[in-house]
Formats: structure tokens, C-alpha cells, sequence
């Protein structure tokens, strides 16, 4: 076991504190690539060898050097390959790490849901289900054709190959972050547009936090509604300019959700996507004069202080607050 998945204990807004909590692990090793907006994955190899330790013990370790420097606790799964120690991160929690055996990967993964891989869908999950392949056993053990035939060539012969055990992934150092992306749950289906719009403020709210956390802004904004029927309707548009401004991804995140033109639809969760980050010292801007505009941008940099001090519910909108907080659903962040 050499690789290592770590996901530290932050509340979803505090990305900035990522960074500090990379450094620990770089003391371990400098194969480290970030999982915003709370994870890591090690490479240990070369650690084991230095230290005269294993990924487990190196583990135990960094999750107390984690809340000792930092007051942070953290959940880590160990396996031989970067695919395998996020499975296993699945079954970690605080204070145990979840490590999966190199000779008994076959038999960790058997009994596994489908979707407990990375990287496959519900929609991929679903069609793999009605033809009885649940599990990861039963998926390798499949014939190669079949898996084929129900989702492609090149998608069956990987997830055949996943389910085996067969790992080929590796840690990237420094890969920067892609996305970002927060769903809001609703307790029960959902069919007020106005609380549909609320959980989409709310979601904005700390996209532009999360993203202002980090100096980044985006480019593309991506709106998925979940249904009771457990379908999926996805929007994504290009933003006029690059931004991180709550504001202006709201507004973005209304005009996709209106396009929808849902009558009295029965929503379970809503979720945002900010895709194409870059550095927002490198993003280019419309000058304006709008006084309006000037005032809540300067609103925001207030806010973001005050949360970092704070919490992140320190500050929100005034239709969020007490009453309308409730209406917006359970927040999951990504």
C-alpha cells in the first residue's frame, strides 16, 4: 500500500485552509496532487523506503500532525494505486485509516456497489443494474462483449479492468483544480419555484465564496436538476466574462434554470458546477461605472472577512436567513 487518500475534515467554504494542510503531506513526500476542496492523494513510495515505515503507519502520523498543527482531523484510505485508495477512502473514518491489501483487492472490491469506482456515473450505474451487474464482482466477472455492448468499447474494457483491480492511474503533483461544485438537497421533492431559486442563490453564494477562497474565477457555469424520478435535466453556459462574483453567478444560474421552463416539477436537488478556473490575477474584466455593482463587490470582500473569522454562515443573504435558510435544502459540496 503506497498511495494515500486523504480528506480532511473542513467545513465546504474553508479551501483556503488546503494549501497549509498540502504542506504537511509534502513533508511525507512531494508527490502530492490536490482534491479540492477538502482531499489529497500521497504517493508514499519513496517515503516508506526513507522513513522505514509503512503508508498505514505514515498515515497515523500525518493525522496527528494534522490536529496538532492545524486542529483538523482527517479520513485516509490506503491502497496499492490512486483509484483504490479513494475506494477505500469510502469505508475510512476519523481516527481509522481503510487500507486495502495488494493481495486482496479482488475480494475488497466484490462486494462493492458500481458506482463506489471514480469516475462512473449514476446514468452508467443504473444501466449496468438493470442487467444485474451491481457489483464490482459481478462486473468483472462479466464478459468483456457484454460490458461492451451495454456502454461501449472503450468504457467496458476500463471499468472491466477497474473492477478487477487493475489500477493504472498515478498521483499528478500540483494538479490544479478543474471544477468546483455544490448540491443543494431538498428534504422532500420539491415544486416551489421560489424555493427552487433560493437553492440556487444559496449554491451561488458559495461557489463565489469558495472560489474568491482560492483567487480563482470561472468561466463556464454548469446547472443540474435532479427529479423525483431520479432523471437529470444539465444546462452549462459560458459566462460573459470570467468571475467569481456571487452576483453574476446567480443571475447565470436563474437564466439556466428559466430556460427549463419546469411547471410544477418535482425536484429532489439542484447542483452548480464552476468549470474552466484560472488565477483570477490572470482574468481580464469589463471596466464599469455602475455604482451598484462597485458597492456589492466591496460587500463581498467584507463578507468573505467576515466568514473567514467567523463561519461560513456568518454572512448571507437576507432571503437565506432564519426562515428562508430552511427552504434551500441540505447543502453537499464537491
Amino acid at each position: 500500500m503506497t498511495i494515500l487518500c486523504v480528506r480532511f475534515q473542513l467545513p465546504p467554504m474553508y479551501e483556503a485552509a488546503l494549501p497549509g494542510l498540502l504542506g504537511l503531506l509534502e513533508e511525507f513526500t512531494p508527490v502530492v496532487e490536490a482534491l479540492p476542496p477538502d482531499g489529497a492523494l500521497a504517493d508514499l513510495r519513496g517515503a516508506e523506503r526513507y522513513f522505514g515505515r509503512s503508508a498505514v503507519e505514515l498515515a497515523s502520523v500525518i493525522r496527528v500532525r494534522a490536529l496538532a498543527r492545524y486542529g483538523v482531523d482527517c479520513a485516509i484510505g490506503a491502497g496499492p494505486g490512486p483509484m483504490l485508495a479513494r475506494v477505500a477512502l469510502r469505508d475510512a473514518r476519523p481516527g481509522v485509516t481503510c487500507a486495502v491489501p495488494e493481495d486482496a483487492v479482488a475480494g475488497f472490491l466484490a462486494d462493492k456497489p458500481v458506482a463506489a469506482l471514480p469516475g462512473i456515473g449514476a446514468a452508467t450505474a443504473r444501466t449496468l443494474g438493470e442487467y444485474g451487474l451491481d457489483t464490482l464482482g459481478l462486473v468483472a466477472a462479466a464478459p468483456l462483449s457484454t460490458l461492451q455492448r451495454l456502454i461501449g468499447a472503450k468504457a467496458g474494457r476500463e471499468l472491466r479492468e477497474k473492477a478487477s483491480g487493475v489500477d493504472r492511474g498515478r498521483v499528478v503533483p500540483n494538479a490544479a483544480a478543474r471544477s468546483l461544485m455544490t448540491e443543494r438537497a431538498f428534504a422532500i421533492d420539491e415544486l416551489d419555484p421560489v424555493r427552487h431559486r433560493g437553492a440556487l442563490l444559496s449554491a451561488a453564494e458559495e461557489i463565489g465564496a469558495r472560489l474568491r477562497a482560492v483567487e480563482k474565477v470561472c468561466r463556464t457555469l454548469t446547472l443540474t436538476v435532479r427529479y423525483a424520478d431520479r432523471s437529470a435535466t444539465i444546462r452549462s453556459r459560458t459566462l460573459k466574462e470570467p468571475t467569481a462574483h456571487t452576483a453574476a453567478l446567480a443571475r447565470a444560474a436563474y437564466g439556466m434554470y428559466d430556460s427549463l421552463g419546469l411547471q410544477r416539477a418535482r425536484v429532489r436537488a439542484l447542483a452548480l458546477r464552476a468549470e474552466g478556473l484560472t488565477p483570477a490575477e490572470q482574468a481580464s474584466y469589463q471596466l464599469t461605472f455602475d455604482p451598484v455593482d462597485e458597492k456589492a463587490r466591496r460587500l463581498e470582500e467584507v463578507a468573505d472577512r467576515a466568514r473567514a473569522k467567523f463561519g461560513p454562515h456568518a454572512v448571507m443573504p437576507g432571503s437565506l436567513g432564519r426562515g428562508g435558510s430552511s427552504s434551500v435544502g441540505r447543502p453537499r459540496a464537491a
